[in-house]
């Protein structure tokens, strides 16, 4: 007996308006814990031996190592921009969005692989200095070959398509089988409301950062007039958030719909430097911009539920060994 478990229509929705993308960043954290220092410093100390652990920064915290580092947080914070909520590492992109996701992910992939390289320049004299600052503390076995940490460090872009197919249980009884419909609808209803509760709160936001750009504030004491900065990138952002709702509204709400419209009817035509050279034009922006906001916010899909309040994973680097953040990470990444 087959029995058929039908699509939801937000998924068949999102299966022509998005796709599935994650990303995986792995790192080689150059760190390794001496037991022998733990033991003496806890031996010292007159502390248990678990009391307390000795972690040695093999690199002592080299400019280029720290650059790699860092720009792994620069590509999750890119991806949060870009994407939406889908479950655990994956993430929901616009598809009007993919061409342009895949041109900036390449563009990544290139700084990435190019920091990589600088980074294992440098590395035979980083093993050096580190022979000089660590004194007796150093141990040239704890250094892996450039080629070992060459592969320590990688950057992966995975994606898919939404599923859109029926979906079939087969042998199961109807008892059953209902019970994974309703789970399985009450879980993708979850996700797209989440998903455009974000995409509402996005909009929000940016439209709330370029009002507070075209404020003027008057000096009390000299009566002079004191302009905000107003970066590229607000407009930008407002532009391209615009554009993207205008072909993801995956629920149909007709009050994001008006926001969207109101939101581009206000920038329409205005280009960064009207901003900054005309007070006339910063405050016609301002009142339409905030007419906006007073009208649709805080914007609310349908039946939200309520969010979540895990707490931020707390994640720890093994001594040699690659791990995966917990898949409930909006990006995937090893540190090692």
């Amino acid at each position: 007996m087959n029995i058929q478990l039908n699509a939801p229509k937000h998924l068949i929705s999102c299966a022509t308006a998005g796709h599935i993308v994650s990303v995986d960043v792995n790192v080689w954290t150059a760190t390794k814990q001496d037991r022998g220092i733990s033991n003496e410093v806890t031996t010292a100390k007159n502390a248990s031996a678990d009391a307390g652990r000795f972690t040695k920064n093999l690199l002592s915290n080299s400019s280029e190592h720290k650059a790699l580092l860092n720009y792994r947080q620069s590509v999750y914070n890119w991806l949060q921009r870009m994407t939406y909520d889908w479950a655990g590492a994956m993430r929901l992109l616009p598809i009007i969005n993919l061409e342009r996701f895949k041109r900036e992910y390449e563009g990544h992939e290139r700084e990435f692989k190019r920091l990589l390289e600088a980074f294992i320049l440098a590395y035979p004299g980083l093993i050096s200095d580190a022979a000089f600052k660590q004194g007796d503390m150093f141990n040239i076995s704890e250094y892996p070959s450039p080629q070992d940490v060459r592969n320590k460090f990688r950057i992966n872009l995975f994606l898919t398509q939404v599923p859109a197919n029926d979906f079939r249980a087969g042998g199961v009884a109807q008892a059953l089988a209902d019970d994974l419909k309703l789970h399985y609808e009450k879980q993708v209803t979850d996700i797209i409301d989440n998903v455009m509760r974000d995409a509402s709160q996005r909009l929000v936001e940016i439209a709330s950062r370029l009002s507070n750009s075209c404020t003027e504030v008057v000096n009390e004491e000299d009566g002079k007039v004191r302009r905000k900065r107003i970066f590229d990138s607000t407009l930008t952002h407002a532009r391209e958030i615009c554009e993207t709702l205008k072909h993801f509204n995956l629920t149909g709400s007709t009050i994001l719909s008006d926001a969207v419209s109101e939101l581009e009817e206000a920038i329409d035509d205005v280009s960064i430097e009207d901003l900054r050279e005309s007070s006339l034009t910063r405050s016609i922006v301002k009142e339409s911009v905030d007419a906006m906001l007073n009208k649709f916010a805080p914007l609310k899909t349908p039946d939200p539920i309520t969010a979540s309040s895990q707490p931020e994973p707390i994640i720890e680097a093994e001594e040699e060994n690659e791990e995966d953040f917990p898949s409930f990470a909006p990006l995937k990444s090893s540190f090692v």
